[in-house]
């Protein structure tokens, strides 16, 4: 298990990355996801897309590919628990990628994207919340203002 000094450098990278294209995301918010292997080994990062799609996570995973099996998913906002545009959630592809842990700093309060911790612990999937959440705040605040139910 990756300790807490590196999951704090782990998380601040991922936060560095959602901070690129903050404001640029149309509805979406901007998002940070680092892919770390079960070596410790960052393997795939991604943000957000400019326009909101695709999503860090997808974009992290797919840079990844196998090596992403058995590590670690550092993402500054809940993996999104189903889609609108009918694709793969993140949470799911996080499954899929057989990622055994996942690290985030903040639950999502949007109603497609609530609910993904939630998907990941069912399918075996060790989730720490909470991590530099004061830091992921201010990127989600107005998003959650216009986007809660």
């Amino acid at each position: 298990m990756i300790g807490k000094r590196r999951d704090r450098r782990f998380m601040g990278r991922a936060l560095e990355l959602a901070r690129l294209n903050f404001g640029l995301t149309g509805e979406n918010p901007s998002v940070g996801c680092i892919i770390v292997d079960a070596h410790g080994h960052i393997v795939g990062e991604g943000m957000t897309h400019v326009g909101g799609r695709p999503h860090a996570e997808q974009i992290a995973l797919d840079m990844a590919g196998e090596r992403a099996k058995g590590g670690t998913a550092y993402v500054t906002l809940e993996p999104c628990r189903e889609r609108s545009t009918g694709e793969d959630a993140c949470s799911t592809r996080l499954i899929a990628a057989q990622i055994s842990r996942v690290v985030c700093a903040i639950e999502d309060k949007h109603p497609k994207g609530a609910g993904g911790f939630h998907v990941l612990r069912n399918a075996g999937v060790d989730v720490l919340t909470g991590l530099k959440q004061d830091d992921a705040l201010p990127l989600y605040e107005d998003f959650f203002a216009t986007h809660s139910e």
